[in-house]
């Protein structure tokens, strides 16, 4: 089992979990460099939230937030910036981004120009009302297919290296998440016969604190656990990489999930 950590650095004030905890240029540049020493190989920058509900924000405030984070980090690990603006993507790309994470699902013409990897991300709606009433007929092939298929538009458009994401939390019910997490195993096979690497992030989300009424509601200080649980079921699925805000209880957890594994275990 091979599975790499992304490392979620926000230069935000308003992300869910961190939000307000790097919003200066220093202490992002000084958390993503902890994270690198945690054992991520990949750090993933973002200036704008994407947590249900929040709002857009103009792109010189976007810029502002990130540019001088990415540059600082480029150095010395591989920086994703998490963007939907084509703008940002460019500008990132300048400053020594090689991969865009893109929610939107819309940005892999900026990917194909600059030559760097590109997230297909499934979401459905949009980050101020996708948890107001998801909806699907079956939430796994939808997913599924609509990934896969963003994946080859991208490789047609020339992006060489794609992941595919099916977007755990945007647009999804506690149940459908449960799902998809279910089928994954499926979504890593077809994804890796057709060329494509899989990421994937729960790290601190809602429905995790959903899962017992005996516990529920669990503010995100209080799921690690639930974030620890499902990084070893993504990293025994063979996901590629895994985006999680903490690297280094992560890093120990998959290297538990290979170890079993590798001997027979069954889990």
């Amino acid at each position: 089992m091979s599975v790499e950590v992304m490392g979620i650095v926000n230069c935000t004030p308003d992300s869910f979990y961190d939000g307000g905890f790097h919003a200066e240029a220093r202490t992002a540049i000084d958390h993503g460099r902890l994270l690198v020493r945690e054992g991520a190989s990949v750090i993933d920058i973002g200036g704008e939230s994407s947590r249900p509900g929040a709002k857009a924000v103009p792109l010189d405030l976007e810029l502002e937030r990130v540019i001088a984070v990415v540059e600082a980090m480029a150095d010395a690990v591989r920086v994703s910036i998490d963007t939907v603006k084509a703008e940002l993507a460019h500008a990132a790309i300048d400053a020594g981004a090689t991969l865009l994470n893109d929610v939107s699902g819309q940005l892999h013409p900026v990917a194909a120009e600059r030559g760097v990897a590109w997230v297909a991300m499934h979401r459905q709606g949009t980050a101020d009302h996708m948890q107001d009433d998801p909806n699907y007929d079956d939430v796994v092939s939808e997913v599924h297919e609509a990934v896969l298929a963003m994946a080859h538009g991208a490789r047609a458009a020339g992006v060489e290296e794609v992941f595919v994401d099916p977007g755990i939390g945007f647009g999804k019910t506690v149940e459908h998440n449960l799902k998809l997490l279910a089928h994954l195993p499926e979504l890593v096979s077809q994804a890796h016969k057709e060329g494509f690497k899989v990421t994937v992030g729960t790290s601190r989300k809602r429905f995790l604190s959903e899962l017992s009424p005996r516990f529920s509601p669990i503010p995100p200080e209080g799921r690690l656990p639930g974030t620890l649980a499902t990084a070893s079921w993504l990293a025994l699925c063979g996901v590629d990489l895994i985006r999680v805000h903490d690297v280094i209880h992560t890093v120990r957890a998959v290297l538990l999930a290979s170890h079993a594994q590798e001997r027979g275990t069954s889990w």
